[in-house]
């Protein structure tokens, strides 16, 4: 990676480890709240994984949208020359875990055990930041951490369904905001329109044996349409849907007012109008992440 193009992103991914020329680990909020008996991720409720053991991370620094809702600081991604290996990828992410949680030594406040426990990571979350069906070897990646005994859960926005179909994670979730190709024209921002290979990925998840969630990103006034997200829930068939609030956090606050993230009752809202116009219901909620699981009735 040039090192010009390091220095600016180690400025603005302030609390990223970079891993070799692509990838990157962050320790989340939930990982830091529960290390101290103060909170865990929604992920945590809702599928039982611990998030003081969770390893966050992306290898992909690299991403094909720019989504009017992201957070992300995408403009700064550099281009990739070299392509790493899933074996340097796993350990090197795992050592950079290491270098996050010697933070947390003498920390006051910090459980031991939990500390002791975070070091020997159970579950990595493949979503940090860009998109990781462009690693070419994802499907690797995910096998080198199952061989780890580590859970898998990856995040995708759809564009890439030859490697939607290749992939066998724990987890395997569809990130959506639009319900049809001008939204996604609109909302993703793409350079050209994947709306094609999104659905090409969604009829793919219907046919996969694993767990498979449907994550729909809402912002109010904008989307939150649950009759127009029907026919993709009906192709997509997942195990689970999560109805999720936008946040207005980072770079997405150049592009969205605030009042565009809409409250926890707005998406409750949203999910009972989704009960009634699909084959799912809510089956639990995570209020401060404004996030509501539904399943299949």
């Amino acid at each position: 990676m040039d090192l010009s193009v390091e220095g600016k992103l180690l400025k603005d991914l302030k609390g990223y480890q970079i891993v070799g020329n692509h990838s990157a680990v962050r320790s989340c909020l939930w990982l830091k709240k529960s290390m101290r008996d103060s909170g865990v991720c929604y992920k945590q409720k809702f599928y039982g994984i611990s998030s003081h053991r969770c390893l966050q991370m992306t290898p992909a620094l690299i991403c094909n949208l720019s989504c009017i809702h992201c957070w992300r600081p995408l403009e700064l991604l550099p281009k990739i020359g070299r392509w790493d290996e899933p074996e340097f990828i796993v350990e090197e992410s795992i050592k950079a875990q290491h270098r996050l949680l010697s933070g947390f030594k003498g920390t006051e406040g910090v459980n031991p055990r939990k500390l002791e426990e975070a070091y020997t990571p159970d579950q990595v979350a493949i979503s940090l930041i860009g998109e990781p069906a462009l690693y070419p070897y994802l499907d690797d990646l995910v096998e080198e951490f199952k061989k780890r005994n580590m859970t898998t859960f990856v995040v995708t926005n759809g564009t890439v369904p030859e490697m939607v179909e290749k992939i066998e994670p724990y987890q395997l979730y569809i990130s959506l905001i639009a319900y049809s190709e001008v939204t996604h024209l609109y909302l993703n921002r793409p350079k050209k329109s994947f709306w094609e290979e999104i659905n090409r990925s969604i009829e793919i998840m219907s046919q996969k044996d694993g767990r498979t969630v449907l994550r729909l990103t809402l912002i109010k006034g904008v989307n939150m349409n649950a009759e127009k997200f029907a026919p993709l829930i009906e192709k997509a068939s997942p195990t689970f849907i999560e109805a999720k609030a936008y946040m207005h956090l980072g770079y997405s606050r150049m592009r969205l007012q605030r009042d565009a993230m809409p409250e926890h009752k707005d998406i409750i809202e949203f999910s009972r109008k989704l009960e009634k116009v699909s084959e799912y219901e809510i089956a639990n909620e995570s209020p401060i992440s404004r996030v509501v699981l539904l399943r299949r009735k």
